[in-house]
């Protein structure tokens, strides 16, 4: 028999880089259904440094990747430990790590996602759980979008989940299928604009309301091809870097209203991702909290009920679900959906360190 209760730690870092999401979790299992308490939580910034060494990641030659990878396992491995002794956390079941993403090429066969070193398990002296995205693409998917499944277990009263994070995604049931896609860039975009000005991110999205829509603009990102192809389909930084960014540079505009052209864009993106247009709709991730983004896709879907949960849940929800990966992968129970990523066949995805 499966074990019912689980003592997990998730770790998420995102494309955002705005640091490295870890939440202790307690996971039960009550009449084949979910639950789960989020008990302590850290978010541990990245220094100028390391946000520098990821950005430029995607230029880097095979050697310089190599020495990335082992010098971010071994930031994690100690960003782990100290959470670990931090909270005095013991008899754990595991810690389940995404790493972080530095090149996401499914149409060539190829993803990366650095800090799943074996080494990791003997840095934090647990059993780890990481490198999910791998077998997907080997199976000929798209390695993403990984959190479908877990909008599945923990979140099934909710018709649309959407995450708001340095690119938006969104999860639905359809057909007895779970469909599920990145949609377009968010955070990876207004927060490069908000750096410009001197900030980290755009409070509220206070900067974005003061600018005016540049309809050319506008139009311009409407019809990036990627917008027009069908699911399953997922981004990477590279296409902010080499298309979106490049695109967004050619107008003479101001950066108030570069960020109020592209949270229109984003609300735009949104209204056309989402198969119908009523239902209660679960708003996730950093952008949960950009007021004016949320105001402008209530302003394109007025029949939809938008609904942010609790500050844990909005800020760690991406760790939560890794959590859950890791654990059904203990499980040897499937984690990742064909029906989402596009692979051969529905499948238990992962790799296990022991210490």
């Amino acid at each position: 028999m499966a074990k019912e209760n689980y003592n997990v730690i998730g770790v998420m870092s995102g494309t955002s880089l705005d640091g490295i999401d870890l939440a202790h979790i307690i996971f039960s299992r009550l009449e084949n259904r979910w639950h789960y308490q989020i008990e302590e939580t850290k978010a541990v910034p990245y220094t100028e440094d390391w946000v520098y060494r990821l950005k430029k990641a995607v230029d880097f030659s095979p050697e310089e990747l190599e020495k990335l990878n082992t010098d971010y396992t071994l930031l994690l491995g100690n960003v782990i430990s100290d959470f670990i002794a931090a909270n005095q956390l013991e008899n754990l079941d595991g810690v389940c790590s995404h790493g972080h993403t530095i090149l996401h090429q499914p149409q060539n066969g190829f993803t990366l996602q650095i800090g799943n070193l074996p080494k990791i398990a003997k840095l934090t002296n647990q059993k780890v759980i990481c490198d999910f995205r791998v077998q997907d693409v080997e199976y000929g998917g798209q390695g993403a979008p990984l959190v479908p499944i877990g909008d599945r277990f923990l979140f099934p009263e909710y018709d649309f989940c959407l995450n708001l994070g340095g690119f938006s995604n969104i999860s639905f049931e359809q057909d007895g299928k779970r469909i599920a896609f990145d949609i377009s860039p968010v955070n990876t975009v207004l927060n490069f604009y908000a750096d410009l000005l001197g900030y980290e991110y755009d409070d509220k999205g206070t900067i974005a309301r003061s600018g005016t829509i540049s309809e050319l603009l506008l139009q311009e990102l409407n019809n990036i091809d990627f917008y027009a192809q069908a699911y399953p389909k997922s981004l990477g930084y590279e296409f902010v870097k080499t298309i979106v960014l490049p695109m967004m540079e050619r107008h003479n505009i101001s950066i108030e209203d570069k960020l109020r052209t592209f949270t229109e864009h984003i609300a735009i993106q949104t209204l056309l991702a989402v198969p119908r247009k009523t239902g209660n709709l679960l708003v996730t991730g950093g952008g949960a909290y950009n007021e004016f983004l949320l105001e402008r896709m209530a302003f394109h879907l007025p029949e939809m009920k938008f609904e942010v949960p609790d500050d844990k849940t909005v800020q760690y929800k991406e760790a939560l679900i890794f959590a859950l990966l890791g654990i059904l992968k203990l499980r040897n129970e499937v984690n990742v959906l064909a029906s989402v990523t596009g692979a051969k066949h529905d499948h238990s995805s992962g790799k296990i360190f022991l210490p």
